[in-house]
C-alpha cells in the first residue's frame, strides 16, 4: 500500500455505493447460486460484510497500519457459510476474483478522469490482488475451521446435502452431483418430503438408508428418495409412530421445498390430520384443503365479496343460511333429503332455499358466480369446521 499516494483514499471513497452495487450485480450474473444471498431476505447483512471489505482497503490506503479485525472476523464467517452450505470454495473465491475485477474496471475510469499515472495504476492493481489473496485466505481459515466442527460423518455431509437440495432451482446440478457423490447418495429425479412437529424424533433404525434427515432446526423434516410405494409407506409408518407428520406431494428433485412447503402447510392447518398417535398425513388426501386455504387473507377477501348478500344477517341466522346453501350446491339433493342431511323439517329447507333465491339472485345460476360462491362456503368451512350445530325444527 505504500507506493499508493494516500490521497487516493479521499478519491475512492466517494465511489464505494455505486462500486457495492456493481459487484454484487456482477456477481450474480456470474454465479445464479448466490442470487438469493445479494437480493434475498438477508442481502443487506451480506452486502453489509461486503462494504466492510472494500471500506477495509480503502482505509489501509489512506492509513496502511489501519486496523483489520473486523475485516478478518467477517470473511471468516463468509468461508463458514459456505462450509455449512456444503459447497467447496470454489464459487467464494470466484466472487473475489469478479469484485477484483470490477474494481480494477472502475480504478481505470477513475484514472482517467483524475488523470493518474500509470505508475500509479499499476500499483493500485497489485496492492488489489495482494488484498484479494488476504481475504481469500481468512476465508479458507473460517471455511476449515467450520469443516472441522462440522466433521466428515455421513450424517453431516447428508444433511448438507439436504439443505442445498432445499434451495430450489437456482441450486446447480453440478454442485449438488458433487455433493451427492461425496455423500454415496444417487441423486433421484424425484423426491416426497415429510414434514415434523417441533421436537418429533422418528426411530432412526426404520428409516431406509437412502432417507435424507434433518432434525437439528425448529421444524425437522426428511426427504425420501422418489414416489412412496407400499413399502416405503409401511416404513415411513413405522419409524414415524408418535410423531405428528405430514407427507408432502412427489415431485421433480429441484422442486422438493415445494414438498416440503405443502407438508408444513398441512401440518400446521389441521393438526387432527397428523395427530401422533395416527398414521402421516399426505398432502395427496388433502389438496382441496391445501389450494383453498393456501392463502387465509385471499380466503377473507373471497368470502366477503361472494357472501355478501348475507353479511347484514344475525350470526346465527348466517351459520344456518349458508349451511343450507352449502348443502344444496354439493348434494344436489331434494328439499326432503336435505332436510335430512340438516336435521330439519323439509319446509324449513324450501323457505331457506327461497330466501337465498332472493339474497343471491342470478349468482345461483350463473355458472362462474355459483362455482365462486361454492369455493368461498368450502373455505370458510375448512378454515372454520366448528360451526353451531343446526338442528332446531323450526322455520328460520
Amino acid at each position: 500500500m505504500e507506493q499508493i499516494p494516500r490521497e487516493l483514499a479521499a478519491v475512492m471513497r466517494p465511489e464505494l455505493p455505486s462500486l457495492l452495487k456493481e459487484m454484487a450485480a456482477e456477481i450474480v450474473s456470474v454465479i445464479p447460486e448466490y442470487r438469493e444471498l445479494l437480493e434475498g431476505p438477508n442481502a443487506r447483512v451480506i452486502r453489509v460484510g461486503i462494504e466492510q471489505n472494500i471500506a477495509t482497503f480503502v482505509d489501509q490506503v489512506a492509513a496502511p497500519t489501519a486496523t483489520t479485525s473486523l475485516r478478518d472476523e467477517i470473511c471468516r464467517r463468509f468461508g463458514r457459510y459456505e462450509a455449512y452450505e456444503g459447497r467447496s470454495l470454489d464459487m467464494l473465491q470466484d466472487a473475489y476474483r469478479i469484485g477484483c475485477q470490477v474494481a480494477l474496471r472502475r480504478v481505470r475510469a477513475v484514472g482517467r478522469r483524475y488523470n493518474l499515472s500509470a505508475t500509479v495504476l499499476m500499483a493500485f492493481a497489485d496492492a488489489l490482488f495482494a488484498y484479494m489473496g488476504e481475504i481469500a485466505e481468512l476465508s479458507r481459515e473460517g471455511y476449515l475451521q467450520a469443516m472441522a466442527e462440522l466433521g466428515e460423518e455421513p450424517d453431516n455431509r447428508r444433511r448438507r446435502l439436504l439443505r442445498r437440495i432445499l434451495g430450489g432451482a437456482s441450486v446447480a446440478r453440478g454442485a449438488l452431483a458433487e455433493l451427492a457423490e461425496h455423500a454415496a447418495w444417487p441423486l433421484p429425479a424425484q423426491v416426497t418430503l415429510v414434514a415434523l412437529d417441533g421436537g418429533s424424533r422418528p426411530a432412526r433404525a426404520l428409516l431406509d438408508r437412502d432417507v435424507l434427515v434433518d432434525l437439528a432446526g425448529r421444524e425437522p423434516y426428511l426427504l425420501v428418495p422418489g414416489p412412496l410405494d407400499e413399502r416405503r409407506r409401511r416404513a415411513l409408518s413405522a419409524a414415524l409412530t408418535g410423531c405428528r407428520a405430514a407427507v408432502g406431494l412427489t415431485t421433480p428433485l429441484g422442486e422438493a421445498a415445494d414438498s416440503l412447503r405443502w407438508a408444513r402447510h398441512l401440518l400446521a392447518s389441521e393438526p387432527s390430520a397428523a395427530a401422533a398417535d395416527r398414521p402421516p398425513a399426505y398432502c395427496e388426501d388433502h389438496l382441496v384443503r391445501l389450494w383453498l386455504l393456501g392463502d387465509p387473507a385471499l380466503v377473507r377477501q373471497i368470502a366477503e365479496r361472494h357472501l355478501a348478500p348475507l353479511a347484514g344477517l344475525t350470526p346465527t341466522r348466517r351459520t344456518r343460511l349458508l349451511d343450507t346453501l352449502h348443502t344444496w350446491l354439493t348434494t344436489r339433493a331434494t328439499a326432503g333429503e336435505m332436510a335430512e342431511l340438516l336435521g330439519v323439517h323439509p319446509q324449513t329447507v324450501r323457505y331457506r332455499i327461497r330466501t337465498l333465491e332472493r339474497a343471491f339472485g342470478d349468482q345461483l345460476t350463473d355458472g362462474e358466480s355459483r362455482f365462486a360462491i361454492e369455493v368461498a362456503l368450502r373455505a370458510t368451512h375448512l378454515a372454520d369446521p366448528v360451526a353451531p350445530p343446526d338442528r332446531p325444527p323450526h322455520c328460520d
